[in-house]
């Protein structure tokens, strides 16, 4: 069985795109590569987009094994309806994460040998820059106390609506009608009964999954009113041996969302490292969020983007059009004209309606003891977990200035190495080994060569 167990993502490319961010927060650069949810085994992903009490969640499914034997048991807040449960298309949770995934980008210097007035030499950001349904029938077993409150189709699942007094009767009533869930359910169950949640309980009706020409499960989608703004994971572990990772976007008419019952810290980000990890990016990314996360010890959740979705610097992908957005369950953008927007927030975010934040949550039972909850603010400052390549010029170098930049190289690749090693715990003497077989130690007796190979 499948307790809140999510779809993986699929594309992950490596594109050369120029940023169209506004020009004044100056930190476009070229996007080289991204550290999607792909990276991670059994990555769970959430869609959450809540405005007031009203939520809508997306759930991606990466069930693996035959979808006869799926199935989800999710608490909700009250009995669903049919017209509040939907299927949604995987490509909107893949281009939410493309578009949120933590970037590499790509800066290269510029000649220092040229004249000053037309140089055009890219910043190098330092860490101090801030980035901007009616039920068909209802049945109630007494000796139980399970009530089934609703049962409907959706798709390719059968979806039934529970409500339980007991944890016990309602593990019972699971089993009994064919739900595969896993011994120690019930334990978990507790304090959802004791709350008066409803269950939200889905299985994969097999002739409707074999009609609908899908070779994977589409992610579930709910709609509900409630003032808990929360996220249900302690199903998620019954059986789990070992920490499970979670991305949840989140998306928002207002600003960042936050983690209230755990810390919400930044992922380390805005550093410059060795260009060899352009071909290791993927690995650099996982080691660095391990050794964040063991820092932290291991009960916080990451924030890895905060950004308006009107744009992106630097863009992996296109923002979500409206379209798209309503299909990752964005409810409020037909109502936009009636918010109380001022010109100057207008003229700085001009099709501005759509708020996203990416949480990163590597999770356990004995570190996450609780759901998680979350707050809106009206923080709308900009954030990515980004990751610099700086290459250094290698053209002529016989001027004064040149001359001068040459000899500063040993010194900013020694830095990047000791970032490196700080970020990911690698072995630094490995590190520096790789720089200078990549090229990048560029002493001076190696850059004469080098530029001697050049022929220059």
């Amino acid at each position: 069985m499948q307790l809140f167990r999510l779809f993986m993502p699929l594309i992950s490319a490596l594109l050369a795109v120029l940023c169209f961010a506004p020009t004044a927060w100056a930190f476009c650069g070229f996007y080289v590569a991204k550290a999607d949810a792909k990276l991670y085994n059994q990555a769970s992903q959430v869609v959450i987009a809540r405005d007031g009490n009203r939520t809508v969640l997306t759930m991606a499914n990466d069930f693996q094994g035959e979808v006869k034997d799926f199935a989800v048991v999710i608490p909700v807040p009250s009995v669903l309806k049919k017209e509040q449960v939907h299927v949604a298309e995987p490509k909107i949770i893949e281009k939410l994460d493309a578009f949120s995934a933590p970037r590499l980008v790509e800066y290269f210097d510029s000649d220092p040998c040229a004249p000053e007035q037309m140089m055009s030499r890219m910043p190098v950001p330092s860490a101090a820059v801030r980035m901007r349904g009616v039920a068909n029938e209802m049945e109630k077993d007494s000796s139980l106390g399970v009530t089934v409150e609703a049962k409907f189709n959706v798709g390719e699942y059968d979806i039934v609506i529970l409500s339980a007094k007991e944890s016990g009767g309602l593990e019972i009533w699971l089993n009994r009608n064919g739900y595969k869930i896993p011994k120690g359910a019930k334990e978990l169950l507790k304090p959802y009964i004791r709350s008066s949640m409803k269950f939200f309980v889905a299985k994969v009706n097999l002739d409707k999954f074999a009609e609908s020409g899908y070779q994977l499960l589409r992610p579930l989608q709910i709609s509900y009113e409630s003032p808990k703004f929360m996220l249900p994971i302690r199903l998620g572990m019954i059986n789990a041996t070992k920490e499970q990772d979670l991305i949840v976007y989140i998306l928002s008419p207002q600003g960042q969302a936050e983690i209230t019952n755990y810390r919400t810290v930044k992922v380390p980000s805005n550093m410059n490292i060795p260009v060899f990890v352009k071909n290791e990016f993927g690995d650099f990314y996982k080691s660095l969020f391990q050794t964040s996360y063991t820092k932290e010890d291991k009960k916080v959740g990451f924030l890895e983007y905060a950004w308006d979705m009107s744009s992106c610097d630097p863009c992996s992908t296109e923002p979500l059009n409206n379209e798209e957005l309503k299909q990752a369950g964005v409810f409020w953008l037909d109502n936009n004209s009636d918010r109380p927007i001022s010109p100057g927030f207008r003229s700085r975010f001009p099709s501005s309606g759509v708020f996203i934040t990416r949480l990163h949550v590597r999770y356990s039972r004995n570190k996450f003891p609780e759901d998680l909850m979350f707050q809106a603010t009206s923080q709308r400052e900009s954030f990515q977990g980004r990751y610099v390549l700086q290459h250094p010029f290698t053209g002529n170098l016989q001027c004064s200035a040149g001359k001068k930049y040459k000899s500063s190289l040993n010194q900013r690749f020694e830095k990047e190495a000791q970032t490196l090693a700080r970020l990911t715990n690698w072995n630094i003497q490995n590190i520096r080994q790789k720089m200078q077989f990549s090229g990048e130690n560029l002493s001076t007796s190696w850059w004469d060569n080098f530029l001697a190979w050049l022929g220059m």
